[in-house]
């Protein structure tokens, strides 16, 4: 068979796949797994790159229920496959507006942690990811003190890494909450965009180390806080931390929920790393 022939040949049968798949005829072809780049100066000590057909039950737990989560939140976390998932190299976290027992609905979404499982005290912690669109959802990639049980929340600290809130599509926030500057008086920093952030995965991360941590969007720094920042405050990032990430729908930071928010909602996490210092 001729060479021209041949290729032509293996072009129009991955177009055919590629057509028996969006019609459901045939399972989406897996995508290229994201190569894992070392930087400089570091060292990768854990990391989850999604590629499984299950969750990793040796890295993940589930928080439960509803109530508010103490932030007026509307869904329910469950720990089903239609709310988390592993499909085609990537974590989906997906939101869903379901019926419910009494003739209304209910969301149900899902959040996952490392909790007990994965900790992690300073380094280089960072995730791949393609947030939701739509208003009233509250995707993010979050981190909170392990010793929480023991002496709750602001005092066991809490980094996120990432919030997005789809009301504002074109902004990322990154926070440092903590005891005394907790809720609206956390050091915040909004990173603007000129585009829609939920069209594109972005790549979000923190470098932390004993006396500042620094958040980074798509390589670029946008927000560092110190300790002298604080000031006489206490300092609760000198002890391990477990990651979280979650997909919430409306309250107090993720506002009303629109009607014209498309429901099931993806939240997509492509991998999520963790690097410390080489030295």
């Amino acid at each position: 068979m001729r060479p021209l022939r041949l290729a032509s040949l293996i072009l129009l049968n991955a177009i055919l796949i590629q057509i028996l798949a969006a019609c459901g005829l045939v399972a989406s072809p897996s995508p290229t797994p994201t190569p894992i780049a070392v930087p400089d100066g570091w060292v990768l000590v854990w990391h989850d790159e999604f590629d499984g057909d299950e969750i990793d039950t040796q890295s993940w737990t589930y928080d439960l229920g509803g109530g508010g989560w103490g932030n007026g939140e509307s869904e329910v976390y469950t720990n089903r496959s239609e709310n988390a998932r592993l499909e085609n190299g990537l974590l989906v976290i997906e939101a869903r507006k379901e019926p419910n027992d009494k003739g209304g609905f209910e969301f149900t979404s899902a959040r996952l942690k490392t909790q007990g499982l994965q900790t992690f005290q300073y380094g280089r912690i960072e995730a791949r990811i393609q947030v939701p669109a739509g208003a009233g959802l509250w995707p993010a990639f979050w981190m909170l003190g392990s010793n929480i049980p023991q002496v709750g929340w602001p005092d066991c600290g809490e980094i996120d890494i990432m919030e997005y809130v789809g009301k504002d599509p074109d902004v990322i926030l990154g926070t440092l909450h903590g005891p005394g500057y907790s809720g609206a008086l956390g050091f915040t920093q909004w990173n603007r965009q000129t585009y829609n952030i939920a069209d594109d995965f972005h790549v979000y991360a923190i470098e932390w180390d004993a006396d500042q941590i620094s958040w980074f969007y798509d390589g670029e720094n946008y927000h560092t806080v110190t300790r002298e920042d604080v000031g006489a405050r206490a300092w609760p990032f000198d002890q391990p931390f477990f990651i979280i990430l979650n997909l919430a729908v409306g309250g107090t930071l993720g506002g009303l929920i629109s009607p014209d928010t498309v429901f099931p909602a993806q939240y997509l996490v492509d991998y999520v790393r963790v690097f410390q210092s080489d030295n």
